[in-house]
């Protein structure tokens, strides 16, 4: 299959950090950018909405990055792309294939995906799920398009799509409430504000650089590793696995998250 026609519609946040990856590796053949918001792309077509796009454009993938409440404004007007076959790839959350084919028709071929924030920086986890309509090859092309940005798994079945969410697509703000709660630990036992942060942040990328590093060595392993049996690492673990402890309360995180996420979609 040679390089997609990417018709890009919304360039936020995440819509940018594909867009940026794309550039760097080359991805498509031609690409035009639907975004209302003036933004520097190089040697990109930019256009305010969809009837400034050129007639002349045609895109064979189509990127949904919009905000999921904006999408039942502007979806139907691609019917016309999809109808000749363009693929199209949702990155907005909570917003199931079946959207996407009440809008577009029954034919549609959509991949629906759920990436997370660090995508930004390439290190992000992508899940996405195809419909019956997604050819081989157009599966493979969204691998591509989605993988820019770091992993990319696919999943058979939607419903795993919500607690993915729960899990990689909020999981960036576990990590992060992790950083602020060390800080304002480290504070309380008589560090000084500005240390307490740093130490808890580069304790935090350091330890997911070793993860990353050790891809085949369980988490637990590399947990057992620090502890010295007796020593001050597992008196600080006796009470994170207390009453309740951290796992109880990532259990019932994650069911929340998820029960949410079902809520979105439907």
């Amino acid at each position: 299959m040679p390089p997609p026609n990417v018709l890009l519609v919304g360039c936020g946040k995440m819509g940018g950090a594909l867009l940026r990856r794309w550039q760097e590796l080359q991805l498509y053949k031609d690409i035009c950018i639907v975004e209302p918001t003036p933004i520097n792309v190089l040697a990109a077509k930019q256009v305010p909405d969809f009837a400034h796009i050129p007639v002349a454009f045609k895109p064979t993938i189509i990127v949904m990055a919009v905000k999921p409440q904006i999408l039942p404004d502007v979806t139907k007007q691609y019917k016309a792309y999809t109808d000749k076959g363009a693929l199209v790839i949702s990155i907005a959350a909570g917003k199931p294939v079946s959207f996407f084919e009440k809008e577009l028709g029954k034919k549609a071929a959509v991949v629906r995906s759920m990436p997370n924030t660090p995508a930004s920086i390439g290190k992000g986890i992508t899940v996405a799920t195809a419909n019956r309509n997604v050819t081989k090859q157009q599966k493979t092309k969204a691998a591509e398009l989605l993988g820019a940005v770091g992993d990319m798994l696919w999943v058979d079945s939607e419903k795993l799509l919500n607690p993915v969410t729960a899990l990689s697509g909020s999981g960036p703000a576990y990590v992060f409430l992790l950083i602020e709660a060390l800080t304002e630990a480290g504070k309380k036992i008589g560090l000084e504000a500005k240390m307490a942060e740093k130490l808890a942040r580069q304790t935090v990328i350091g330890s997911a650089a070793l993860a990353e590093a050790s891809p085949d060595v369980p988490a637990a392993k590399l947990r057992e590793a620090v502890t010295s049996p007796g020593g001050t690492t597992a008196a600080a673990l006796d009470v994170l696995r207390g009453n309740p402890g951290v796992q109880e309360l990532f259990d019932k995180a994650l069911k929340a998250a998820t029960k949410r996420a079902e809520e979105l979609s439907k």
